[in-house]
């Protein structure tokens, strides 16, 4: 399934999610990660994500497709980094 994933923690737990999550994922900028995942490995993602988060503090959001073809992107301004033309 194709993620997009947004992290807001706190400044002190933010290298962490940032080396956790590209483990995973493509980051495009800042807090913000897209790419291919299975089930499981999005699973693996949310157990280790909530290992490093203070849950009443910190979130997490995840928005999933069945395809990367089903969403269009459109950057204005600046893209952080160019993960290719994923889609």
């Amino acid at each position: 399934m194709y993620i997009i994933l947004v992290y807001d923690v706190e400044q002190r737990r933010t290298a962490k999610m940032l080396k956790l999550c590209r483990q995973y994922l493509h980051w495009i900028q800042n807090s913000v990660f897209e790419g291919e995942l299975s089930e499981v490995q999005l699973k693996e993602l949310i157990y280790e994500s909530e290992k490093i988060m203070d849950l009443t503090y910190d979130s997490l959001i995840i928005f999933k497709s069945r395809e990367a073809r089903w969403m269009d992107k459109e950057v204005i301004g600046v893209e952080r980094n160019n993960a290719g033309n994923i889609f």
